[in-house]
């Protein structure tokens, strides 16, 4: 590769600022690769050929390659898609869940059996709790384990777990209901449990690159539900039963997991990625073959209680965000009906279009319009204030034409203006939820950021667990 065309100065990147340790890592490190490449290892002698370094106005800047075609970036919005594909491919298939928990005795689908009306809490709670186990983990010991082991293993997990999930459809599962239901609760809390895995390595990841790639990371998580919500509504298009449309559905997920598999393994080797995220162990490498060096430089490691000072405030914001959105997203919102009936669009795509797909562009939305404008990332107090107003959408939703077992009035009755507050609760979710996670990573030092985006990792999951739980009481209320 042509490096002198393929490369870009690091100067001043809006969140990059560099460290003491930093700072010696260009220049200790960038000496002993001109010196000798004894003391690389071999991982990295690809990194030793193209270090370069330039001198502007009396300064000195390290010189990163480029993110040749972008290559990185689209990986990160793949792989921020494929975080959410075991939560997004089993919430979205609610069609084909009704049909496996119907009334067998009456087959009646006007009347929803208490299995039906509580799947999706159920659901909710199967996937949020073991997600707050893992990330939590993940932020506290992940950095002991291997990023390939954690990346790559949980990857092929999810992807076996839902070919078998996969499977599942095609099995005639009515006289064996309950024996079905705790199945499926136990491959969701196991596929989330990797996928919780997944999603605090690639925060870990993107909180040492600069800010857009974190906002690649989390739009990509939007940008999954979007997919998935369109995949189902062209399956229920084409096919001609539930199981025929779920069948094809989960196919499309598979597919997702093994292109997530090839494409961050491609990624992994990019010199790009090996740039930013070897930086540690090369410095370490070079410490250890210079021990004068190492007297000069200590070693720094990142301390869990000064990184949650830091970022609290952040935390918190997102953590309240989706306990929001998760107390009535998606156990209350799916019960919510057209006014009119009769029709394909009030009988058969209100449900998907409005609850999914207008829920997941408005969140992806969001989160693009956060990594835009980055405001007010430096003003958490602010965040914190705003994420408590949209508390207010709670109510709001209750009091919408909830169809089922409904012991609250019926105030919104139009389909219109359960749109708009559908529209902006989507739009606020994302904003507020970015908002918070590109300031974190931004307010602590160099290398306490991939712990830092790892804690918002865990933040986020306790607010999805904390949010399950309230919808599950709110289920009990509304019968």
């Amino acid at each position: 590769m042509d490096y002198a065309t393929n490369s870009r100065p690091l100067l001043q990147d809006t969140d990059d600022r560099e460290t003491d340790s930093d700072a010696f890592l260009d220049a200790n490190y960038a000496g002993s690769i001109n010196a000798s490449s004894s003391n690389i290892p071999d991982a990295a002698k690809e990194h030793h050929a193209t270090e370069t370094r330039v001198v502007a106005s009396g300064q000195q800047h390290r010189v990163a390659p480029s993110d040749k075609y972008n290559y990185t970036y689209a990986v990160f919005y793949l792989m921020g898609m494929t975080t959410m594909v075991p939560w997004n491919f089993f919430v979205t298939a609610e069609e084909y869940w009704q049909y496996k928990f119907r009334n067998l005795t009456t087959n009646s689908t006007s009347e929803l059996t208490p299995r039906q009306l509580e799947f999706q809490s159920d659901l909710s709670i199967a996937a949020a709790v073991p997600g707050v186990v893992f990330l939590i983990l993940n932020a506290c010991v992940g950095h002991k384990i291997p990023l390939h082991l954690r990346m790559n293993g949980s990857l092929v997990m999810m992807l076996l777990i839902m070919i078998g999930t996969t499977a599942l459809v095609r099995v005639d599962t009515d006289q064996w209901q309950d024996g079905f239901f705790h199945l499926t609760m136990l491959t969701v809390v196991i596929i989330n449990s990797f996928s919780a895995i997944l999603t605090g390595g690639l925060f870990g990841i993107a909180g040492q690159f600069s800010a857009h790639y974190m906002t690649a990371a989390v739009s990509g998580q939007a940008l999954g539900g979007i997919f998935s919500a369109l995949a189902d509504i062209i399956a229920l298009t084409f096919a001609s039963n539930p199981t025929t449309t779920a069948f094809v559905f989960f196919i499309i997920g598979c597919l997702v997991l093994l292109l997530s598999l090839v494409a961050y393994v491609v990624m992994s080797r990019t010199l790009f990625f090996k740039y930013y995220t070897c930086s540690k162990a090369l410095m370490k490498s070079s410490l250890e073959a210079d021990p004068g060096a190492r007297d000069l430089v200590p070693r720094v490691e990142p301390r869990f209680p000064t990184v949650l000072w830091k970022i609290w405030l952040y935390g918190f914001s997102e953590w309240l965000v989706f306990v929001t959105t998760l107390s009535i997203y998606p156990a209350v919102t799916v019960l919510v009906g057209s006014q009119n009936h009769g029709r394909p669009w009030n009988d058969v795509y209100f449900l998907p279009v409005v609850n999914y797909l207008l829920f997941n562009t408005g969140d992806y939305l969001g989160r693009v319009f956060a990594g835009m404008f980055e405001w007010p990332w430096n003003n958490p107090i602010l965040i914190g204030v705003l994420t408590i107003a949209r508390i207010g959408f709670v109510p709001a939703m209750l009091l919408c034409n909830i169809t089922q077992r409904h012991n609250f009035p019926v105030l919104i009755h139009s389909d219109y203006m359960f749109i708009v507050l559908m529209a902006a609760f989507a739009l606020s979710n994302g904003y507020l939820a970015n908002i918070a996670l590109i300031g974190a990573p931004r307010t602590v030092e160099g290398h306490e950021r991939e712990m830092a985006s790892s804690m918002m990792a865990a933040f986020l999951g306790v607010g999805l667990a904390c949010g399950s739980a309230i919808s599950l009481m709110i289920i009990e209320m509304i019968k």
